[in-house]
């Protein structure tokens, strides 16, 4: 069969393929392109999905009358500038867009029509383009004083076939407004709006630049509970800064859909940052729970290479390794810095657990009173039942004694997990101003209950030393080397070539870790020694789960990993266990403890290990507020 040249129209609706794969994907291009032309207000306006119609107003700098022309043809950009020898670097892109594809490749498959007045000065001039097939440029109205409206109708009407991959109209939907919320993020000084057939389902005024405005607008689009439980990341290595915010451990979802990873303002999946992010994470949380961080890494364009995918939402950087290090190291550093804290959304969810009490069976009430009982019992505070008179006081024994309280000259070194650092001589009255209170009672062998300054404090006895004796072991093994134990017999595990490759080439940092490899042959590795801990482990899983680790994240998790559950093991059977009944000055000492180890807020599971109380929400529970 010969070889021919294809029809423009069709190479044009070939390359609108990969640039334009949906509605959502049409609707960054143009915002991009709105971004870039300086814009401060954003107009998003979707009817259908996005596949009947698509409105873009800003107030950028706009276009004179010869420059839509050009706008429209493939790889024409005003982006990109050659230099006095007509070349172009494709090494320093500093802007979003720079391809020249975006604007040609939604006209080659839907209507599209683009009306500009530029800042300048001048007429307002209107371009359209259906099918490829363009009209000449002709003056038009606008309603700005600058600033350019791009229009899209009946999106892939000229490619029938792409509409039968269309989801549904909701499904569109959602994806254009997680688009959007993905560019406001990394834009706060611009305002957006995002209409969605004829209903404004996203209002955001601009924000000042900076970490005030930015966690303003991230509250904005992912809740108050996000700003309340996030850390401040601002961290740089070698030119490449990471700033941000990422949850608290506690404040995990059940997915990876509340992150959000941004390069140079370009909302990017890449999985070295998600291995990162996952990598940093990974002493405090379970495999099934994700952490929430919306992170935005700075770094030299030069550094950096945007132009891999049509799309652009993939990047390769010149040295992964010192990414992956500065924002693994960021957020341990801001982990650790937050100490004890727990997420706020732990007291939420445990209010929303407790039930009011309605009643005694078969007594009705009426209003506030309840019925057949005189005087003032009725009115009381709780409403739901009152106590017969002839009954006689009953007290719960336990209740009318003294609470559990540091006794004067008690040695807090009887607390036998570790000696604390509080003064024998401080008494209740000057406990309950540290961040965890005094201790009061143990319930049910099992939880410590603290009395703070404003509130209460519920303690998961186990959990909460579980997780001190972690640290501890990590701490000891940050100081020194890993205990390694040689295999009687070298063990030799097959790969496939590249796989064998990756992991021959970390050998150095898998013997930090305890393991001995060395390449043998093609498509083999030898292991010699791997980490005491880890026992009778089975060598061969081990490799080829590092294997998979470093071809989908660029790490070797899955050793660290495996070396975390040990160590989570030991210290599960070194603390103090469910059932234990502990004095007074050993609950003191644990929580003296927990606010002094960092980390000590979530188990090593990411679950919390206590639960505040305020006043104020105790006071809501029985209708006080």
């Amino acid at each position: 069969m010969p070889i021919r040249r294809l029809p423009p129209e069709t190479v044009n609706r070939i390359a609108a393929g990969e640039v334009v794969e949906r509605p959502a994907s049409a609707i960054k291009e143009l915002v991009e392109n709105a971004l870039d032309a300086g814009a401060t207000r954003i107009e998003i306006q979707a009817d259908g999905g996005g596949l009947t119609r698509i409105l873009i107003a800003d107030d950028g700098h706009g276009m004179a009358a010869d420059q839509l022309a050009l706008a429209v043809e493939r790889h024409a950009t005003s982006k990109l500038e050659a230099d006095d020898a007509g070349d172009v670097d494709l090494l320093r892109i500093s802007t979003l867009g720079f391809r020249g594809e975006a604007l040609p490749s939604i006209g080659s498959v839907a209507r599209l029509t683009i009306t500009s007045r530029p800042r300048e000065g001048g007429d307002a001039h209107q371009i359209t383009v259906e099918g490829g097939d363009q009209r000449p440029v002709a003056p038009a109205g606008f309603p700005g004083p600058h600033g350019a409206r791009v229009e899209v109708r009946d999106l892939f009407y000229a490619t029938p076939a792409r509409l039968k991959f269309m989801k549904s109209e909701r499904s569109e939907a959602m994806a254009i407004s997680e688009e959007i919320k993905r560019q406001a993020m990394a834009h706060e000084g611009v305002a957006f709006t995002l209409d969605l057939d004829g209903k404004t389902t996203l209002r955001l005024p601009a924000e000042h630049p900076g970490d005030a405005g930015r966690l303003k607008r991230l509250a904005a689009l992912l809740g108050r509970d996000f700003e309340a439980n996030a850390l401040l990341i601002d961290q740089a290595r070698d030119n490449v800064r990471l700033t941000g915010y990422a949850g608290l451990p506690t404040y995990s979802r059940g997915n990876a859909g509340h992150q959000y990873l941004f390069v140079n303002g370009r909302p990017v999946k890449d999985r070295l940052l998600q291995g990162a992010l996952r990598g940093a994470y990974a002493d405090f949380l379970a495999r099934d729970r994700h952490p929430a961080a919306v992170l935005f890494l700075e770094i030299d364009p030069l550094y950096v290479d945007v132009n891999v995918h049509p799309a652009k939402a993939e990047v390769r950087f010149r040295d992964p390794a010192l990414v992956r290090g500065l924002i693994v190291g960021a957020l341990r550093h801001a982990l650790a810095a937050a100490g004890h804290r727990a997420s706020t959304t732990v007291a939420a969810d445990a209010l929303a657990g407790f039930t009011a009490h309605t009643g005694l069976p078969g007594v009705e009430g009426r209003g506030s009173r309840v019925e057949g009982l005189g005087g003032g019992a009725g009115w009381s505070g709780w409403q739901g039942w009152a106590a017969p008179a002839t009954q006689a006081a009953q007290i719960i024994p336990g209740l009318n004694e003294r609470s559990a309280r540091v006794e004067p000259g008690f040695d807090p070194a009887d607390f036998d997990p570790r000696p604390s650092t509080v003064d024998p001589q401080v008494g209740v009255a000057d406990l309950i101003d540290f961040p965890l209170g005094a201790a009061r009672a143990q319930l049910h062998g099992t939880y410590i209950v603290a009395q703070t300054r404003d509130g209460l404090v519920v303690v998961d006895q186990h959990a909460a030393h579980e997780r001190l004796v972690y640290e501890r072991m990590k701490g000891q093994m940050a100081r020194g080397s890993v205990t390694r134990q040689a295999l009687l017999t070298p063990e030799v595990v097959e790969l496939d070539p590249a796989e064998a490759e990756r992991v021959s080439a970390r050998a150095e940092e898998l013997a930090e870790l305890g393991l001995i490899v060395e390449a043998f042959g093609a498509g083999a590795v030898l292991v010699r020694e791997t980490p005491a801990l880890l026992g009778d482990t089975d060598v061969q899983g081990l490799i080829r789960d590092i294997a998979d680790d470093l071809a989908e994240h660029g790490a070797a998790l899955a050793l660290s990993e495996r070396l975390g559950e040990v160590c989570g093991t030991m210290a599960c059977h070194g603390s103090v266990r469910a059932g234990r009944v502990l004095s007074a000055p050993e609950m003191n000492a644990l929580l003296r403890e927990m606010e002094a180890t960092p980390h000590s807020g979530q188990c090593n599971h990411g679950r919390p290990t206590y639960v505040e109380l305020k006043l104020a929400d105790l006071e809501k529970l029985f209708g006080r507020r």
